[in-house]
């Protein structure tokens, strides 16, 4: 395990299992769900006529707890990934219900994501940019995504921290109700900046890097210096005390790199290193394969079976093969100019946030027969999908309109 330094020391679960056995996560009408601690063992039950409902992903979860090292271990409560709430908690008991009401087929949109801006340089206006969802949109957000059962809001795309209502707006959420995630380029990163995240109640801090060759990473940056920018980035977030993810994209040019990133992510010593598998934005653009696949699922499997180094988080293996393909399904996205779509990749809207509900837009993404659809592969690894996509008439602005694609 790594530690988390300045806060709650980390325990075995011998010793959490010594302390207290039986937890109770959820009480309701139909279903009780407890939390039980056996010797260096957390398992999840499910009692009631809704056990049935609950049962499978109740099952998935105790899988990733018996079998894969945990992001975090604390005093009172572990951590399984940066992209699951602490167990137990307030936000856990949100996740089983909304598990629930997926499971009797009401989806909802468990994870929004949130663009704040289309900025990603240090040289960077005060104030919002002509077209940017100012404060108060996006506090109007989170609020309709929180009465909709949301748990995980995220801060993402380009460098979120480059807008001043950053530390605002992740203090906004009710991390009664969810947690928050906020990824960064590493651009203005400081102590001080650091340190406000913390005592806003971020529950993770993600920070992207692409290769460990500086040149290559800063490359992808289009910045030279973006590396060390983002290397120190993770320094600073870690001697705060917060949880820091390395995140990164696979693709077929970099996949070969994977044990390097992982052997850096390690020596970094963050809580957890998250692999992508990189989006094309047309037909034409190379992916990565089946075998590429197979490359990270293997890895996945062999470094959360070690008792050593960071947990490491597939959305290879958490979308392929825990939960199906999340995009319109259980996530949905907000760009910076308000567009709503089904996630961060697919180059299509389903109208603006800045003229409908939260609620609305996600009833539209629904609707459609495809994300009806329970699919192992994202969107833009779809060939089913990527139909629609090449519908769009070349030139024309994205995203693009889905109703004008689809054939409904």
């Amino acid at each position: 395990m790594t530690s988390e330094k300045k806060d709650a020391p980390e325990v075995s679960l011998k010793k959490i299992a010594a302390e207290e056995k039986n937890i109770e996560i959820l009480s309701m009408p139909g279903l009780s769900v407890n939390l039980r601690y056996a010797v260096e063992n957390l398992e999840l039950t499910a009692s009631g006529t809704l056990k049935t409902a609950c049962n499978p992903i109740l099952k998935k979860i105790n899988s990733r707890l018996k079998e894969e090292k945990l992001a975090l271990v604390k005093e009172d409560r572990v951590i399984p990934s940066a992209w699951l709430p602490p167990i137990p908690g307030p936000v856990f008991k949100r996740l089983i219900f909304s598990e629930i009401q997926i499971a009797l087929g009401r989806y909802i949109p468990e994870t929004v994501s949130i663009e704040l801006t289309r900025q990603n340089s240090s040289v960077y206006a005060s104030g919002t940019v002509a077209d940017e969802l100012d404060a108060s949109t996006v506090k109007r957000i989170i609020d309709e995504a929180l009465e909709y059962g949301t748990f995980i809001i995220t801060f993402t795309e380009n460098d979120p921290l480059l807008r001043e209502e950053i530390f605002e707006l992740i203090r906004y959420v009710d991390k009664k109700r969810a947690i928050v995630n906020c990824s960064t380029w590493g651009t203005d990163f400081s102590a001080e900046t650091a340190s406000r995240l913390k005592e806003v109640g971020l529950h993770s801090l993600m920070v992207g890097i692409y290769s460990t060759d500086p040149k290559k990473h800063d490359a992808v940056r289009k910045s030279e210096g973006a590396y060390e920018k983002a290397v120190s980035a993770v320094k600073l977030a870690l001697e705060a005390g917060l949880m820091v993810v390395m995140t990164t994209h696979v693709s077929p040019s970099n996949i070969q790199e994977l044990p390097a990133l992982y052997a850096l992510a390690s020596e970094l010593g963050v809580h957890e290193f998250s692999v992508w598998e990189s989006m094309p934005k047309t037909r034409k653009e190379p992916v990565i394969t089946d075998g590429d696949r197979k490359t990270i699922l293997d890895m996945y499997q062999r470094i959360n079976a070690s008792p050593d180094g960071p947990r490491m988080f597939a959305n290879t293996y958490f979308e392929g093969k825990m939960l199906s393909a999340m995009e319109g399904r259980r996530w949905m996205h907000i760009t910076a100019d308000g567009d709503v779509k089904p996630g961060p990749y697919p180059p299509f809207s389903f109208g603006n946030i800045k003229e409908e509900s939260l609620k609305n837009a996600w009833q539209k993404i629904r609707s459609y027969p495809y994300f009806q659809k329970q699919k192992s592969l994202s969107p833009m690894h779809d060939p089913e999908f990527l139909k629609f996509v090449d519908r769009i008439p070349a030139g024309a602005k994205l995203p693009y309109p889905f109703e004008k694609v689809c054939g409904k």
